[in-house]
């Protein structure tokens, strides 16, 4: 049985809370990252660090990807990578608040 690229579509009305949840952690990740480049602070991670460089792969790596993932990943996969996501977005607005003060 062979199911093509549409049929994954139903996967993604399943469990829709969990790979909702997922995009937009990774949306609010990738304006995260613009916003602290913006005011003059820089990537720890050495990876995110070069997509900077060329922003259609920052936008690929942080946006695109993760949208494919959740397209075909069943949600209740997703729940440890929500958790991560979250803890790097939690991360990321201590840091950022740290900066501010």
């Amino acid at each position: 049985m062979t199911t093509n690229w549409w049929d994954s579509s139903t996967t993604f009305k399943r469990c829709t809370t969990e790979k909702v949840s997922f995009i937009l952690l990774s949306l609010f990740d990738l304006g995260l990252t613009i916003l602290a480049l913006s005011l003059g602070l820089w990537e720890i991670n050495p990876i995110v660090r070069f997509l900077i460089k060329i922003p259609a792969l920052l936008v690929m790596a942080k946006l695109v990807i993760p949208v494919l993932i959740a397209w075909v990943m069943p949600g209740r996969l997703l729940w440890p990578s929500i958790g991560a996501l979250a803890l790097v977005v939690i991360w990321n607005i201590k840091e950022l608040v740290v900066f501010l003060l």
